[in-house]
């Protein structure tokens, strides 16, 4: 569970960061799924753009995907979803405490 100044903190990191990841009109599927993962791994921090064309809920979306990859929901901003899961591999955020 990520604390007020962490997520302070991951908010920040988050408006600087260019890569996004897209979830589109087919929504959440395996490989949606396997390729937010392996971003996961890899950066500890993404930000994920919900298509126009996804019907459900962004929030309801957000909290689905953030559950099924293990992962803490920083913020959703407008259809921008920010998602952080610390990585034992790939270690590169330090949080504050």
């Amino acid at each position: 569970m990520l604390t007020p100044n962490q997520k302070r903190q991951l908010k920040g990191l988050a408006s600087t960061l260019d890569t996004k990841y897209q979830v589109g009109k087919n929504e959440i599927t395996d490989t949606v799924i396997a390729m937010l993962d392996k971003a996961l791994t890899a950066r500890e921090l993404i930000k994920i753009d919900v298509m126009k064309s996804v019907t459900n809920p962004i929030m309801e979306l957000a909290l689905d995907l953030s559950s099924r990859l293990n992962a803490e929901l920083v913020q959703v901003v407008g259809r921008v979803i920010v998602l952080y899961r610390f990585s034992k591999d790939n270690h590169k955020i330090k949080l504050v405490k």
